[in-house]
């Protein structure tokens, strides 16, 4: 059985307990930019903690942009597919945000100078002006971190709302084909414009935590990285397991976001497409059947299952971000979905705190787990590093630039210790059987 070289316990306390109070700016030891401390060295640093998310500890030297109004064509769809595709062209929109250079002229339709092109990092979800700000607002659930960390640092910022929500027409079909081939559009147009350097990644938590795997199913050669946060890797994942469905399933199926598509305004038509029609069938069939109802030509489930093409077709890295409290999204789409990603050849790290549904940098939500639900790892779950460890990521994945992360998996345990792993499980556990 294989040794686990990397495998360190480490303990970081002044790195998450939130004690922090003094910029790093302004200590003797600041890292450069090239620099990349690993994890287990971190914990002497200091990082600030006086914002609702991750500051990265030294500021990007560009000013942000103002925000770009985008309509993305997807001349995928066509009248074969109804809604939009039947009513005059599909397009998805995304709000979109580039950092100011000196020299670049980012109007331009010609070729620009090396140092003008920029990667983008994309947030790609049904919820921009659909319960949430529009697309061309940073977004605090995760649009403003990404904004004022990265877009001074020389990245751009996309924010994009799924087909059938916010100014995106066509139809909320649940990931199914149609939103799959509109995000990769999306991706297409963010890689290959004038001032793009031809890399995009996609990061989200929970719906948007989905669409990075969405997008990863093609192959596009524009993608080089995703960041999965509690993200589905199939639709039929999150509802049914073991031939058998979660009391929500069908409720948020049909309920939830079966009601994306129809708010009583003229583009309702848009959402008659055979995704949205069929999945009113579908949920309540996956229902009764446990299974994928897969017969008779019916694709619908294995359409909304995205690991096998991955598997198969993404030539990308894959940073996966999992709360081990997750009762939503839980750790089943990461475990053993990492030892998978990296048996096929994928570069992959996963970041595993005992946070529930959230995010690695947030109060709010860490400290309000419960007894036995994570509350007994607290404040040792907030990673104020994680601007710095995205920002590391991002430089050597999009731009080439730093160092190659270590690759493997942080996991927090349930009283708060970190440790590094090789994979997980790890390889040389033990498994105990109980017989009764």
């Amino acid at each position: 059985m294989r040794s686990i070289s990397l495998l360190m316990i480490f303990l970081l306390p002044s790195l998450l307990s939130g004690c922090f109070g003094e910029d790093l700016q302004n200590m003797g030891d600041v890292p450069s930019n090239e620099s990349y401390p690993e994890p287990w060295d971190r914990s002497s640093l200091v990082y600030d903690d006086t914002d609702v998310f991750a500051r990265v500890t030294v500021n990007g030297t560009f000013d942000i942009g103002p925000v770009q109004s985008v309509f993305v064509d997807v001349p995928s769809i066509t009248i074969a597919d109804g809604g939009a595709g039947a009513a005059g062209g599909a397009v998805v929109h995304l709000g979109l945000w580039l950092p100011v250079i000196e020299g670049c002229d980012y109007s331009s339709t010609e070729n620009l100078s090396e140092e003008c092109l920029v990667p983008v990092i994309a947030e790609i979800g049904p919820y921009y002006n659909d319960g949430d700000v529009d697309a061309l607002t940073p977004a605090n659930r995760l649009g403003r971190m990404l904004i004022e960390n990265y877009v001074p640092h020389g990245f751009g910022v996309a924010q994009v709302s799924v087909f059938g929500t916010g100014e995106s027409n066509h139809c909320m079909d649940l990931m199914g084909t149609d939103e799959q081939r509109g995000i990769d559009a999306a991706v297409t147009w963010l890689g290959t414009q004038s001032w793009s350097n031809g890399n995009v990644g996609i990061i989200g938590k929970s719906y948007d935590g989905s669409t990075p795997w969405q997008a990863a199913t093609f192959g596009n050669p524009h993608l080089a990285t995703i960041v999965p946060m509690s993200g589905l890797i199939g639709v039929h994942e999150l509802m049914w397991r073991n031939g058998s469905m979660e009391a929500r399933g069908m409720i948020m199926h049909n309920g939830v976001y079966g009601s994306f598509g129809i708010d009583g305004d003229t583009e309702d038509s848009h959402t008659l497409c055979e995704g949205y029609i069929q999945g009113y069938a579908n949920g309540p069939a996956a229902y009764l059947s446990g299974g994928m109802v897969d017969y008779a030509g019916n694709t619908y489930w294995t359409e909304r299952s995205f690991l096998d093409r991955v598997l198969q077709n993404y030539n990308g890295s894959v940073y996966l971000i999992q709360g081990m409290q997750d009762w939503n999204v839980d750790p089943h789409m990461s475990f053993p979905v990492h030892q998978q990603v990296e048996d096929a050849g994928i570069e992959i790290k996963t970041l595993a705190g005992q946070w529930a549904h959230d995010y690695p940098d947030r109060v709010e939500g860490h400290s309000s787990q419960g007894s036995g639900r994570g509350a007994e790892a607290y404040p040792y779950t907030l990673r104020w590093d994680w601007g710095d460890e995205m920002l590391y990521w991002f430089d050597w994945y999009l731009k080439g630039e730093g160092r190659a992360p270590t690759l493997g998996v942080e996991m927090q345990d349930n009283r708060g210790g970190w440790r590094f792993e090789q994979t997980y499980p790890p390889m040389d556990v033990e498994n105990l059987e109980l017989t009764g």
